[in-house]
């Protein structure tokens, strides 16, 4: 059973702006001549990698909400420049949205259990059938 990771997707309100930003990401590589890659810089380094890469993935916390999720390709630890230890969870470039699940803010990843992970949606199902505009509404009114 695949074992995954929750992370805070910080400075973004909706799953459309994240998978904009992605394919804005990798577009920029590609131009650049570059590998597109996916991939999300972390300090800490998971401990799991080989149940992590056996069908993970990582989910993404935006608005207080789990709302979609990656899957994770690769875990490359590495030093950087100031010699301190990170770690690159490079991601499948899809972006699965999934059934809304309230997290409280935490710092970092966290480990999340296959049996406690949302279910994925539909394209079009759920709180994503909605407008953007109408589904941020209702979740500041906390009615999502």
């Amino acid at each position: 059973m695949p074992l995954h990771l929750v992370k805070l997707c910080v400075g973004v309100s909706a799953i459309e702006e994240l998978d904009a930003w992605i394919a804005e990401r990798l577009a920029g590589q590609a131009a650049r001549g570059a590998p597109a890659e996916h991939k999300h810089t972390t300090r800490m380094v998971p401990r799991r990698v080989a149940e992590l890469l056996d069908g993970g993935s990582l989910y993404w916390v935006i608005k207080g909400n789990i709302q979609a999720r990656q899957r994770l390709t690769a875990i490359r630890p590495f030093v950087d420049r100031d010699g301190i230890q990170r770690c690159d969870l490079v991601l499948a470039p899809e972006l699965v949205a999934t059934v809304w699940q309230p997290r409280r803010a935490f710092q970092g990843w966290r480990y999340l259990d296959a049996g406690d992970a949302p279910a994925d949606l539909a394209p079009g199902q759920g709180a994503h059938a909605l407008p953007v505009h109408l589904r941020l509404e209702l979740a500041d009114l906390g009615l999502l």
